[in-house]
Parts: structure tokens; sequence; C-alpha cells
């Protein structure tokens, strides 16, 4: 099994069509947080030591039925990430687990 470096990436892109941001977050170190819900307007912050993504309402205004549709986007794709992420893991244990029973003939 190859051992995989945790690490943050980040990229801007500038060019005729515009400013184009990537951030990728590949380590376990990502914190998450909400701030100001009991204000009118709340965040959602990613963030590593390296890097950090803010998500808040439209124009930094009141809350709109926009935002509101893409917190449910966001919601979503994160319990699919979530689902992905343990059966992969499940997975990979149980094939862990038959390995090592190959080796060693009986369970560890």
């Amino acid at each position: 099994m190859s051992e995989h470096i945790p690490y943050t990436h980040a990229s801007v892109s500038l060019d005729e069509h515009g400013t184009q941001l990537n951030v990728s977050f590949h380590t376990p170190e990502v914190s998450v947080a909400v701030l100001g819900a009991q204000r009118e307007r709340p965040f959602l912050s990613l963030s590593t030591a390296e890097a950090t993504v803010t998500i808040t309402t439209t124009g930094a205004g009141p809350v709109t039925e926009q935002d509101v549709t893409l917190a449910r986007k966001i919601a979503d794709a994160a319990a699919r990430y979530l689902a992905d992420c343990e059966r992969l893991h499940t997975e990979r244990r149980a094939a862990s687990a038959a390995s090592d029973v190959d080796r060693h003939g009986e369970a560890a």
C-alpha cells in the first residue's frame, strides 16, 4: 500500500474569461465551522493551515431563496460524500481482513 501524504492545493487562473480559484483539500486536518448563524448571515468555513474556503449569503446580504437552495445542494453533496467514504472504508477493511486470512490461514 502506498503512503499518501496529506496536502492542500490552491491555484488561481487569470485569463480573458476571468479569474478562477481552485482549492483542494487532501488532508484529514480540515476544520469545518458554521459562524454567524445567530445573525442574518451564516458562514460555512472549510480550512486547513494553508487555505480557507468560506461560503456565505448572496452578495453578503440577508438569506435568499437561492442561498437556501445552495445550502441544500451542499448538504446533499456532503451526505453523498459521507456515504461514499463509509462504503469505501468498509470495503477496504473487508479486503484487508480477507488478505490477512489468505496470508495467515486464519482471521487475525
